[in-house]
């Protein structure tokens, strides 16, 4: 059989880190136009408490998403121990595309993935740029198109990336500005054939596009008086919270079903980060489906450091853990892991991947 192997992952983490004092002076509103009376210590006392954030990673001007996008590409390609001449497709997800740090101009053409082939500088005219735009669950939905393609035997070596700067597409009038970041990770996949089969064992994906499309969507900023970007992110973050609660973890379980696995089979559950509290809340959820209490350090942690950094989130925390760089998390042969992602439209999906017994 022919399986769909993580061969080599990377990310690439800006060095500009702000915490929240940054924000201090900020004058935030709320969602009808009104200037918060809350002094900013206040405000992010508040905040700290909800999300668990600390600090996130910011891109420095003379960086654009698809630079950093590289770098992580880069990172991932030497440690698959490949020519990136070898590769079938490049497929990145993101959300905004580059991004000018004055004008704040989202820029699309070339697309991200292009570019990144341009920077890597490779010739091999078949290896296919493809970009993914899915709301936060991009990158997971482009492993799972990534795998697709080596299961239709279309592909062999798939670099899968996924970045953004969302530093430079938050309404600076939002308090949900302070939990988007900046950041990028990559993997590549490949096809291996084996008697045995691991890598990517499952995978599942739910598109919501009713009520659901307005709860994360950009428009102007809710100070009626900024005069900056015309586009913003903005965020129904209750919505966003009841809907992840009510619908991502029966999708995980209905995948585990699908899967002839149980929750017990799980080593680790990676999942996308935006809300300390809410992570903890959906994890807790889904062990209760199960009648059962989720075991200790099941669910890695980057937020409280890194912040919101949307499609870069779970790749950049495979790779810290794969380095040993995200103590006590490890992975081991034969470890199953689910991925998963919740984001715009909404979308929702996950994976679950097997780590080879070698």
């Amino acid at each position: 059989m022919i399986n769909s192997v993580i061969t080599g992952s990377g990310h690439y983490l800006p060095n500009k880190i702000v915490t929240n004092e940054h924000f201090i002076n900020h004058e935030f509103f709320d969602d009808n136009g009104n200037r918060l009376e809350k002094t900013g210590e206040e405000i992010i006392q508040k905040f700290e408490e909800i999300t668990e954030i600390r600090e996130r990673r910011y891109v420095e001007d003379d960086l654009l998403n698809s630079d950093i996008a590289t770098e992580a590409a880069k990172i991932a390609i030497e440690k698959a121990g490949i020519n990136p001449e070898e590769l079938d497709y490049i497929i990145s997800a993101h959300n905004f595309g580059d991004i000018d740090p004055v004008g704040r101009q989202v820029d699309i053409m070339p697309s991200i993935s292009a570019k990144i082939k341009h920077n890597l500088g490779i010739n091999n005219l078949k290896c296919k740029p493809y970009d993914m735009t899915f709301g936060c669950p991009g990158w997971i939905e482009s492993l799972i198109l990534a795998h697709q393609f080596i299961q239709s035997k279309i592909a062999k070596k798939i670099l899968v990336v996924g970045s953004d700067t969302l530093s430079r597409a938050v309404d600076p009038h939002d308090r949900s500005a302070m939990i988007f970041a900046d950041g990028a990770g990559a993997v590549v996949l490949e096809a291996k054939e084996d008697d045995v089969q691991y890598g990517i064992i499952n995978h599942a994906t739910l598109s919501y596009t009713g009520d659901e499309l307005a709860y994360l969507v950009n428009g102007r900023s809710i100070n009626p008086d900024y005069v900056g970007s015309v586009k913003n992110i903005n965020m129904k973050g209750r919505k966003v919270y009841e809907f992840v609660l009510k619908n991502v973890p029966p999708a995980i379980k209905e995948l585990l079903e699908d899967s002839s696995l149980d929750i017990t089979d799980i080593n680790k559950i990676l999942l996308h980060q935006a809300n300390a509290k809410m992570d903890h809340a959906m994890i807790q959820r889904l062990y209760k489906l199960y009648g059962t209490t989720a075991p200790e350090n099941i669910d890695p942690m980057t937020v409280q450091f890194l912040g919101n950094t949307s499609v870069a989130t779970v790749p950049t925390m495979f790779n810290l853990i794969q380095e040993n760089s995200l103590a006590p998390h490890q992975f081991h042969q034969n470890d199953k892991i689910i991925m998963a992602s919740v984001g715009a439209t909404m979308n929702v999906n996950a994976v679950i991947y097997q780590f080879p017994n070698q």
